[in-house]
């Protein structure tokens, strides 16, 4: 047997639908789940029985509890109790040398009058099978006996109680007739004095007659149920047909009325709103650039004319200022060449430096003066660079204010051409009362459909059973003819297989202490502790632990580390003797172990239990450390997530330390 994944549906603390793949590759049989105290690992370990066995799962956090009980609490505080809960499990099995693919799905939900209704559906290669659903309960005792599962799917607590040696000596005894096969003799043994004491039963043709007429009444009463929920069923169509067209008739008004506007008022307002802030924000900073120079761009003439203006005064200031300087020069200059030039040439010299001096007098005698200040010309180029930076900016915003006001008027019109609520406000009221009226009838619609699909599974089971009744009454035709042999050969039969049965426990007593002894000695960090383990099956099948010097130990001399050390080994042992053909589910196994034994159990066990390991553990039990001595067995990862606001756990892939990939390689 392999498990192929496992779904969970708002189980437990599991909120919303929750998957995870339990398929393994070859060399690399472990699936690592990881999860802190609290957040579902011992809640996954009880889905997976739960889904196989039902009312005799045994559960974690059931106790003496009802199962109806049970199952109520196991719905997440958050769902809807009216969808309930589900798990489906899906796995294979080979039989007879072909392998069977199988999908399990048990869900349980409150109807209307708050009653617990749970449906089990069994799917086999992909088709629904009705003879499997029915009879899941015997089937799945010959695919994982419930026996056989205890030892396969087990948690840190049932290995303290294996540590008991009472306990462990009634698991030995119960895993060597479950699981290897001793008690299949027992069973057919008892089947046979079954099948002898049925045969010398006098006259039973009037029973199975009695029952006959008994189901052919059931079956009738059933019909006329199948007919009362179809019709119950037609009727609900037809409301939920009228109250579709009832509301796709309202709808259309709705929309015509201009309801989907008038369902986006508050947003077409925002849109208005916020554009007219917009248009505010625009001209409040042309009001600021307003009251800067840019009006003076307005007296762009006058401001030329200033330049202009400047330029001159700043001419006649400079000539005022070197005439005197220059009148200085020129006698200097005269007397310096006055007896190297001759009389002529000092004239003409004389008369264009005088003519010099004249012309800068000119310059400096301005007809107007504004009396402008010597760095007016500065001033005023810095003034021409603000005017042009203003400029620029002013013609942005003005050109965003005209893109904002027709944005505004686009946005006015939308916000008025919403209907108001004195227009549209029956309307409203009269769309929401036909979305509530088709609600019920979805509602009434769907339970009909599944009071039909009950009462017509009850009457296929019915004619079922009346079928296999007939037949019934037509073997017992015939059956006493050969009634005397069969009893005689059953008698002997019988008397074979106490004999096999004694030769096959005491065959298989033998290769469970090999094999507990050998799983022993490979986990223990201290070698030789114990030399031979045997089962006394006179008394109780308890084991009996030899020490290196031949006496007898008593288990409750070994440490609590040892004593959980050998109870793994001797489901461990079990486990190899059987064929390691199962899954095995092992929920936070490293309690009360050292970090040499926990390394041993990483090593040695983990990667050996059986084809397929689910591994849930702590961050504390599997470290980082353990984690990379595991990492080349792992085929999968996940981590259990739980949020402590809403107390839910959801499933991630990877562990604490490998987040984020569900592959480990």
């Amino acid at each position: 047997m392999l498990l192929h994944n496992i779904t969970l549906r708002d189980f437990g603390a599991y909120r919303g639908e929750q998957r995870l793949d339990l398929r393994t590759e070859p060399g690399r049989p472990i699936v690592l789940i990881g999860g802190l105290n609290g957040c579902g690992k011992t809640t996954l370990l009880d889905a997976i029985q739960l889904v196989l066995y039902g009312p005799k799962a045994d559960c974690s956090g059931r106790g003496s509890r009802p199962y109806n009980d049970y199952l109520q609490q196991c719905i997440n505080r958050e769902a809807d109790p009216a969808e309930g809960a589900s798990i489906a499990l899906e796995f294979s099995i080979t039989i007879e040398g072909e392998e069977h693919y199988y999908r399990v799905v048990r869900n349980w939900y409150f109807t209307g009058n708050k009653t617990l209704r749970e449906f089990l559906t069994v799917l086999v290669d992909g088709e629904f099978s009705r003879s499997l659903t029915e009879g899941w309960a015997d089937h799945v005792e010959t695919i994982l006996p419930l026996d056989v599962a205890t030892l396969f799917f087990f948690d840190g607590e049932k290995i303290e109680e294996l540590a008991d040696p009472r306990s462990a000596a009634r698991v030995i005894e119960s895993a060597i007739h479950s699981l290897l096969g001793v008690s299949a003799v027992e069973r057919l043994r008892q089947l046979l004095k079954t099948l002898e004491n049925r045969q010398r039963l006098s006259e039973a043709d009037q029973d199975v007659l009695d029952k006959i007429r008994k189901q052919e009444l059931e079956l009738e009463q059933a019909t006329q149920a199948a007919s009362d929920a179809h019709q119950l069923m037609a009727a609900a169509r037809s409301e939920l047909f009228v109250r579709q067209k009832e509301l796709g008739d309202i709808e259309d008004k709705f929309e015509q009325a201009g309801g989907k506007e008038y369902e986006r008022r508050k947003e077409l307002e925002a849109d208005r709103n916020r554009v007219k802030n917009q248009a505010v924000a625009t001209n409040k900073a042309l009001i600021f650039l307003a009251e800067g120079p840019l009006p003076l761009l307005l007296l762009q003439d006058q401001l030329t004319g200033v330049k202009k203006q400047a330029e001159l005064e700043k001419e006649a200031d400079d000539a005022s200022r070197f005439l005197g300087v220059l009148q200085e020069r020129d006698e200097w200059l005269l007397q310096q060449i006055t007896d190297e030039l001759p009389a002529s040439a000092r004239s003409v010299l004389k008369r264009k430096l005088t003519g010099d001096r004249k012309k800068r007098a000119a310059a400096a005698d301005l007809e107007h003066s504004l009396g402008l200040p010597h760095d007016a010309l500065l001033q005023l180029s810095a003034l021409d660079q603000a005017l042009a930076s203003d400029s620029a900016r002013a013609r942005d915003l003005l050109k965003e204010a005209a893109d904002i006001a027709e944005h505004l008027d686009v946005a006015q019109q939308r916000v008025e051409a919403v209907p108001d609520d004195e227009f549209i406000g029956g309307l409203v009221a009269e769309r929401q009362t036909a979305i509530d009226r088709m609600a019920v009838a979805q509602v009434q619609f769907q339970r009909g459909e599944n009071l039909h699909a009950e009462a017509v599974a009850r009457r296929q089971r019915l004619e079922e059973e009346l079928d296999r009744a007939h037949r019934s009454r037509r073997a017992a035709e015939w059956r006493s003819a050969w009634l005397e042999r069969v009893v005689k050969y059953s008698e002997k039969t019988r008397g074979t297989l106490e004999q096999l049965g004694d030769d096959l426990l005491a065959h298989h007593i033998e290769n469970v202490e090999a094999a507990v002894l050998h799983s022993f000695n490979t986990l223990m960090r201290k070698q030789g502790l114990i030399r031979d383990i045997q089962i006394n099956t006179d008394d109780k099948f308890a084991l009996v632990l030899t020490g290196p010097d031949g006496e007898t130990i008593d288990p409750g001399r070994l440490s609590a580390g040892e004593r959980q050390l050998l109870a793994v080994s001797l489901l461990w042992g079990l486990a190899k003797t059987a064929g390691n053909r199962l899954p095995s589910v092992i929920d936070t196994p490293l309690g009360r172990l050292d970090s040499k034994h926990r390394e041993h159990l990483v090593d040695r066990y983990f990667p050996k239990a059986g084809r397929q390991v689910l591994l849930l553990s702590t961050d504390e039990e599997i470290d980082e450390k353990l984690l990379g001595r595991l990492k080349p067995y792992l085929s999968h990862t996940y981590r259990l997530v739980h949020d402590d606001k809403t107390f839910t756990t959801s499933v991630e892939p990877g562990y604490w330390w490998t987040a984020g990939a569900a592959h480990v390689a």
